[in-house]
């Protein structure tokens, strides 16, 4: 799933897409059917990608990316406005090694409203640029032409003589 120039405003419900930056901020706009339009200044507002943000684990941090992906593959998804046990229940199944004790009821219904959110989207379809497979580097072999065509080593110059000094103009 590709969730570049996804962002969550701390205080502003929803997601936004990262239009623009200027100087003091984010031009966002917003992933709902109104497609409000907000400037997000720096130093007021925290603003957090959707692909930087992990659960906290028990050993190791969940990245949000790896719990959306199971979401997407889960039999049901409950409501977000449904009681802690059973969003509990369900978060024990998509992102097993979660922290119980530091992953509050309020972020697993933030988790699954921003699920509810992206799962319309085309881009949450789309592969993730950043974790493209890499193509192996192809090995050109030189040709007795391109050989012709390279550039000849650089040519040492000589040192450059000092200059003469000038004399001191005299002082009356």
């Amino acid at each position: 799933m590709n969730l570049l120039g996804i962002v969550s405003v701390s205080g502003k419900p929803g997601l936004w897409k990262a239009l623009a930056q200027n100087k003091t901020g984010y031009i966002l706009e917003s992933l709902d059917a109104h497609k409000t339009k907000m400037v997000a200044n720096l130093s007021t507002a925290k603003i957090a990608a959707l692909n930087d943000i992990t659960l906290f684990g028990v050993e190791e941090d969940i990245r949000l990316t790896d719990v959306l992906a199971r979401m997407k593959s889960a039999n049901s998804i409950p409501d977000a406005k449904t009681d802690g046990p059973a969003l509990r229940k369900f978060f024990r199944e998509v992102a097993p090694d979660h922290d119980e004790e530091k992953v509050y009821a309020s972020d697993m219904k933030k988790v699954i409203g921003w699920y509810n959110i992206l799962k319309e989207l085309p881009l949450f379809e789309e592969a993730d640029p950043a974790a493209a497979p890499a193509e192996p580097a192809q090995e050109v072999e030189e040709s007795p032409a391109s050989e012709a065509t390279a550039k000849p080593a650089a040519v040492e110059k000589a040192p450059a003589k000092p200059k003469a000094k000038k004399p001191a103009a005299k002082k009356v």
